[in-house]
């Protein structure tokens, strides 16, 4: 994937990827990697690994049983899942904390929490689906540490994207959604990943010459921005999935399956 030139126009540099997560990616691409070898890995990083414990622990995920090392933590959520929040928490940790990141950074773990779930369960990959859901908005934040005063009378959760996505054009020259997929390429996640970030913010009509697995991910990502990220939207389920039903039969998504896992995920992560 090529470099948009008005990304380097800007002269803005990308956050680099901590070693561990580069490493992890790896071993997310090999088939033969093992729970051990991941947990291993996670471990070498002992603030790391620590927040993940702590992470999983917390309430978000009810576990019955507290979970005490990264091992354990793989064991009872599976390593797409765990390998996820890892990369969540470096992606914070590379930023400067603020009030407009912490939004993001808040919707970019349930995204991809849910993302991951719901693709399971599709048999559509777990770990893309992750990190596609929690990369979508990077590009926001690559710009945001850039020069937060464009966004500070304008962004909101969930944000209007067809109204950031033109002031990020007239203000930058280009969208978040091009940094985004420079980042998600810098950070050594696949393809499949940096094209459905690029493509996220274009409608269904434009997905058409991306390849099968990309349009699986953007439509398991309309589904879950909508339902379990814009409240507004949420009020009227029926009417977003009048919308998604042609897509997800375009994309090879059998309708029935996908609203029932992506309306069970939506239930149990907006559960107190």
């Amino acid at each position: 994937m090529s470099i948009d030139p008005k990304l380097r126009e800007l002269n803005i540099d990308l956050p680099a990827c901590p070693a561990t997560l580069v490493k992890l990616s790896l071993m997310m691409a090999d088939d033969d990697s093992s729970m051990a070898q991941i947990a291993a890995l996670i471990e070498t990083d002992m603030a790391l690994a620590s927040a993940v414990v702590r992470t999983v622990n917390s309430a978000l995920f009810g576990l019955l049983k507290r979970v005490e090392t990264v091992h354990e933590a793989i064991r009872y959520l599976g390593m797409a899942q765990v390998a996820g929040l890892t990369y969540e928490i470096g992606l914070r940790g590379a930023f400067p904390p603020t009030p407009l990141l912490q939004q993001l950074w808040d919707r970019a773990g349930i995204r991809g929490l849910a993302m991951g779930r719901v693709a399971r369960q599709l048999d559509v990959d777990p770990w893309l689906a992750h990190t596609m859901g929690l990369f979508a908005e990077t590009g926001r934040a690559v710009l945001i540490a850039y020069d937060s005063s464009v966004y500070a009378a304008h962004i909101k959760s969930p944000p209007d994207e067809s109204q950031l996505g033109a002031l990020e054009i007239e203000t930058f020259g280009v969208s978040h959604a091009a940094f985004g997929a420079a980042l998600c390429k810098a950070w050594g996640l696949s393809r499949e990943v940096a094209d459905g970030v690029r493509s996220r913010t274009q409608a269904p009509s434009q997905w058409t010459y991306e390849r099968p697995t990309v349009r699986q991910l953007l439509t398991i990502g309309a589904a879950i921005d909508a339902l379990l990220l814009d409240p507004a939207r949420a009020a009227d389920p029926k009417a977003v999935w009048a919308e998604l039903e042609p897509v997800a039969g375009q994309v090879g998504l059998h309708f029935e399956a996908f609203q029932l896992a992506t309306t069970r995920v939506c239930e149990r992560l907006n559960m107190p």
